[in-house]
């Protein structure tokens, strides 16, 4: 019975060589007769010559099962060919052996000698009394495919460097039909692409012009023409802070929720950081469409030796992903109590889709007595300084030196939802789309995800309520929106622009 395979074995003991013509023929498997002529030369192996590369040489193992010596092709003897004849081999009469000689000029000759009479007298007496019993004969199938993808030069080369590169960026045929399937229809509102190529034009403006705005520091801030609206506006949003997220915050704690957790979306580059680490906040998730924002904003939180408290970032367009794109499941884990969106969510009122977005990721995390609070532009007043405008004005615009609201048309349509116009603001907004929020749409829309309105004021309404109050009154003066006489720091453009904006505050219905 023939040895079992071994690969390692085989390659290393048959390693080929290119047969030469005359032993094409040659069968190793075929029984010799021990009493054959011994002038008669036997062939017993083939001529040597180059090294063959292909594999189906490297696979197939003509040499005789029952051989247990080197044979003339064995490894050693090619890289040892300078020391002397080979050993005999099996099927071969003791005293017979090989002379191989090596010319430049020509494949070597194998050269059979004459046994002496001595020599064949002890040879036939070695077969008699150990007789070699015939090779069993078995039925091999050589290795030789038909249809092979590559030549079999090609065997145990190395990739070239462009074909590493190419096979790293490779898609097989199959996953490109998988590509071309049609996607099942998704509930999940549409993932938008994060290329700047694939977005809205009107959305990558907003992008752009927020990662383009500096992030200043409070002293430059000073220095701003319109420092005192801005000083204004951070003053509501403190009184809307004070008023609703502080007791929502403390309900926590007697609710048992977990206490002192906040979402600020559309955060842009932390200007409210200060405003939450005064309510003593335990824990801040903040999310906004600009990347360049997000950074700077966490750069400002991490500078606000804050660390005790965690914090949460994340670059994420709330009206088309949920929130769960962005931030990981374990934050999501325990509701929040306020979300916060302070002056950006107009941009949703672009489509319903993109409102209902909005509101599910407000309503979704926030806990039962929890609160949505923020400041939007008055769309009812914008309407009626819309229809004010004279019907033969060459443009639908309005403003003052300190900002200018511009509309698409001159008259506002049916429908609650995609009424755009382009805002500028000095030293603030650059001409950006925003959309008219109405409302009575917005209370109707916020219903149906469990959202109920508890405050609504024009600005200028929230300064009359809370101006003469001791502890809004006081930061008046350390915002410095007045001074220490109670003269105020805007100018009337001023003014006028501040009483565009309405601020609001929603509480979650209890399940």
């Amino acid at each position: 019975m023939p040895p079992a395979f071994d690969p390692v074995r085989d390659a290393v003991r048959n390693s080929p060589v290119t047969p030469s013509a005359d032993v094409a023929s040659y069968n190793p498997y075929e029984s010799h007769s021990t009493t054959s002529s011994p002038t008669t030369p036997v062939m017993l192996s083939p001529s040597l010559g180059r090294r063959s590369t292909h594999i189906s040489a490297l696979l197939n193992d003509d040499s005789p099962p029952n051989n247990q010596q080197q044979s003339a092709t064995s490894l050693s003897r090619l890289l040892h060919p300078s020391q002397g004849p080979t050993r005999p081999q099996s099927g071969m009469n003791a005293h017979e052996s090989i002379d191989l000689t090596f010319d430049d000029s020509e494949a070597p000759t194998p050269v059979a000698t004459s046994p002496t009479p001595a020599q064949s007298r002890q040879t036939a007496s070695h077969s008699r009394q150990n007789p070699v019993p015939p090779p069993t004969k078995t039925s091999r199938t050589p290795y030789n495919p038909r249809k092979r993808l590559t030549a079999p030069g090609s065997v145990l080369k190395p990739m070239t460097p462009e074909e590493m590169q190419m096979y790293k960026s490779y898609v097989g045929v199959g996953a490109a039909r998988l590509r071309k399937r049609k996607r099942e229809p998704s509930l999940e509102v549409e993932e938008l692409d994060d290329r700047p190529s694939k977005r809205p034009k009107d959305v990558q403006a907003v992008i752009s012009h927020y990662n383009a705005r500096p992030d200043v520091g409070v002293a430059q801030r000073q220095n701003s023409p319109i420092y005192g609206l801005k000083s204004f506006n951070n003053w509501v949003k403190s009184v809307l802070i004070t008023r609703f997220a502080h007791p929502a915050l403390k309900q926590g704690i007697r609710s048992g929720y977990y206490s002192g957790k906040v979402l600020d979306m559309g955060c842009g580059k932390g200007g409210d950081f200060t405003k939450w680490g005064k309510a003593r906040i335990r824990e801040l998730v903040a999310v906004d469409i600009a990347g360049v924002s997000v950074e700077q904003a966490q750069a400002r939180w991490n500078q606000g030796r804050r660390n005790s408290r965690e914090a949460t970032f994340g670059v994420l367009d709330c009206y088309v992903d949920s929130l769960a794109k962005a931030i990981p499941t374990a934050v999501l884990s325990m509701p929040f109590d306020v979300v916060s969106m302070q002056f950006c969510m107009h941009y949703a009122f672009e489509t319903e889709t993109k409102a209902r977005c909005m509101l599910d990721n407000v309503s979704r995390w926030l806990r039962p007595g929890g609160v949505f609070l923020g400041t939007i532009p008055n769309a009812e007043q914008l309407v009626n300084n819309l229809n004010a405008l004279p019907e033969d004005a060459e443009e639908t615009s309005f403003g003052n030196t300190v900002y200018k609201i511009r509309f698409e048309n001159q008259r506002i349509g049916k429908g609650a939802y995609g009424h755009k116009y382009w805002f500028y603001l000095t030293d603030a907004v650059d001409d950006v789309p925003e959309y008219l929020v109405f409302w009575d749409n917005f209370v109707q829309l916020a219903s149906e995800y469990g959202l109920e309105p508890v405050y609504h004021a024009e600005f200028h309404q929230v300064f009359s309520q809370h101006q003469d109050e001791q502890e809004f009154k006081q930061l008046l003066e350390r915002m410095k929106v007045v001074d220490a006489d109670g003269t105020s720091s805007m100018d009337e453009d001023q003014w006028d622009a501040a009483n565009i904006y309405v601020a609001f505050a929603f509480e979650k219905r209890s399940r």
